[in-house]
């Protein structure tokens, strides 16, 4: 492990009162935290600067954009990392919980983790129906259509840094978590998923929380999956 060089990639929009808990929980192991701040109007660049991340600035606001902002500051990096840790700075994962999703890359080398938040260890209340559901129709139409055993798209994941830049990522904005898992099934990427504990949001989802975001996120997830399941 100490030889092993781990990055992590937080986007983050106006998430000041939870990216300092973030950033404080996630384990000694790794080696730069980078937050990538998608244009917030509040705290969160400076909570995160004074909790010792990295900051970057993405005004271009989309989740996807946040995290190629991330991997075009690291590809300027005159070493790379090994494993890159994908994860929210909403402070709803257990950051501490990053040593066991990178543990089947370093120990089995697998080449991607997905954190998946199982029903029995998620805190009630902590995903919406609609995210619910959303994880059960992708994930139910990736076992039909490519014979994918991943449960969850959850947000918190590890990826060897070197497969990641061979998916050649695209997406900017809901649909980025299922275009990864979907390039890594064409590329026929070794992968599994760890169980992990997921709780309550800090603050309101961009996401789930609106009926523009779950319609969106959803309109793009679906189109992800059937692009890839004519090619």
């Amino acid at each position: 492990m100490s030889d092993t060089i781990i990055k992590v990639i937080i986007p983050a929009f106006n998430e000041e009162d939870s990216i300092g808990e973030v950033i404080k929980e996630l384990p000694k192991s790794v080696s730069e935290i980078i937050v990538v701040n998608n244009k917030s109007t509040d705290a969160t660049a400076e909570n995160a600067r004074s909790a010792g991340a990295t900051v970057l600035t993405e005004n271009r606001k989309g989740y996807g954009y946040a995290c190629l902002c991330g991997m075009e500051y690291i590809a300027q990096q005159s070493k790379a990392p090994d494993i890159l840790v994908f994860i929210d700075g909403d402070y709803s994962d257990y950051p501490e919980e990053l040593d066991k999703i990178v543990a089947p890359i370093l120990d089995n080398g697998y080449d991607f983790v997905i954190g998946a938040r199982v029903k029995r260890l998620r805190e009630q209340g902590s995903m919406t129906p609609q995210q619910v559901f959303g994880n059960w129709l992708a994930t139910t139409l990736m076992k039909i259509l490519f014979r994918a055993t991943f449960t969850d798209l959850g947000p918190f994941r590890a990826i060897k840094y070197d497969k990641l830049l061979g998916l050649q990522m695209e997406d900017k904005t809901y649909g980025w978590t299922v275009e990864m898992q979907l390039k890594a099934l064409k590329q026929k990427l070794t992968y599994t998923e760890v169980p992990v504990r997921y709780k309550r949001r800090i603050g309101i989802s961009k996401v789930s929380g609106t009926v523009k975001g779950s319609i969106f996120a959803g309109i793009k997830i679906l189109g992800w999956i059937f692009k890839y399941s004519i090619k």
